[in-house]
């Protein structure tokens, strides 16, 4: 594990494919200790979390610290396998299994033999189809479609959602058997508004990796832009960061620096109100109004005309706004 001033950068495996784990907050520190004691058994894992946290990315993690590591990582996405296409992607057919088995297959669980199998978005799986996971996870061993004969498997296995399976269960909307099964450890990765300290060291991650992806130059955050990404909620986590940090790399061209003019504008404006304002019926006009101008002067260099159409005023109006709330010409 590396440790730098800027935070902690895990990174595992001479074997293994690199994962990088970036964070220097207390959640992510919990979820790193726990990530690296769960890795050398084999108990099956369910990843909790919101949509965008890096619940793949964790479980490549546990994978790539496993005794598993050389061996291969197969991701299956709940949400597109239904009916017979599951039961074949997953557990392989042979030929002339149905009208368009022409050839023999493996199947998922046979591919992953030896490694690590991870189920994304598991909760997404019909009623039947749990039922005939379940019996793959207990007898260890695949039938594939139209066979009469099984095959061993010896994976590990890794699942994700974003949904409460708990209550699902209480509602009969997921198997107890197969959820009991699956839930030796429930590892929780809290969403990015929670952990603000990790987003800097996150979005100065991404800045090396867009770097190296596109051959360019390395660039840093100024000031500003750093106070705007971490005044920011994240409603699309970890995942929108990072598309916001290449939307930024590229538009920024040759310039060395990322700066506020160069981030969209829902994150320009995501933040204009402070909390305890977001929850008053009625929040100060004249606060609401300075720090639109500000941020519209942010986003376009400090170019009035430019700002004037982003707040869809006219440029008399702007100038007497900078004036009565005495802003600072600059503003990047």
């Amino acid at each position: 594990m590396k440790t730098s001033a800027s935070g902690l950068v895990a990174q595992e495996g001479v074997r293994c494919r690199k994962y990088a784990f970036v964070g220097q907050s207390a959640a992510f520190a919990g979820i790193d200790k726990t990530i690296r004691t769960i890795a050398p058994s084999d108990c099956p894992v369910i990843i909790t979390g919101e949509t965008g946290t890096g619940k793949e990315m964790v479980a490549r993690k546990i994978h790539s610290l496993s005794q598993r590591c050389g061996q291969i990582f197969v991701p299956v996405d709940c949400t597109t396998l239904t009916g017979q296409l599951f039961e074949s992607q997953l557990f392989g057919h042979v030929k002339g299994a149905f009208t368009s088995a022409f050839s023999d297959t493996l199947g998922f669980f046979r591919a992953a033999d030896g490694g690590t199998i991870f189920f994304d978005e598991i909760s997404e799986l019909p009623l039947d189809l749990q039922a005939k996971l379940l019996r793959v996870l207990e007898e260890g061993a695949v039938m594939p479609l139209g066979s009469t004969k099984a095959f061993p498997v010896d994976v590990r296995v890794l699942c994700a959602t974003n949904r409460e399976l708990r209550e699902m269960v209480r509602n009969d909307k997921f198997r107890a058997d197969l959820y009991y099964r699956l839930n030796v450890v429930n590892l929780e990765i809290s969403p990015l508004r929670d952990r603000k300290e990790d987003v800097v060291i996150l979005a100065e991650y991404f800045l090396d990796k867009q770097a190296g992806l596109y051959d360019g130059p390395a660039k840093r955050l100024t000031p500003s832009a750093i106070k705007i990404l971490t005044d920011y909620d994240w409603p699309g986590n970890v995942r929108e960061l990072a598309n916001v940090i290449e939307r930024a790399y590229v538009l920024s061209q040759s310039e060395e620096e990322i700066r506020p003019s160069m981030l969209p504008m829902e994150i320009l404006v995501g933040d204009i109100l402070p909390e305890q304002e977001r929850e008053q019926e009625f929040p100060a006009m004249g606060e609401v109004n300075k720090k639109l101008v500000i941020r519209a002067l942010q986003a376009t260099n400090g170019h009035k005309m430019a700002a004037t159409k982003l707040l869809k005023i006219d440029y008399g109006k702007l100038s007497r706004l900078i004036k009565k709330h005495n802003l600072h010409p600059s503003y990047h």
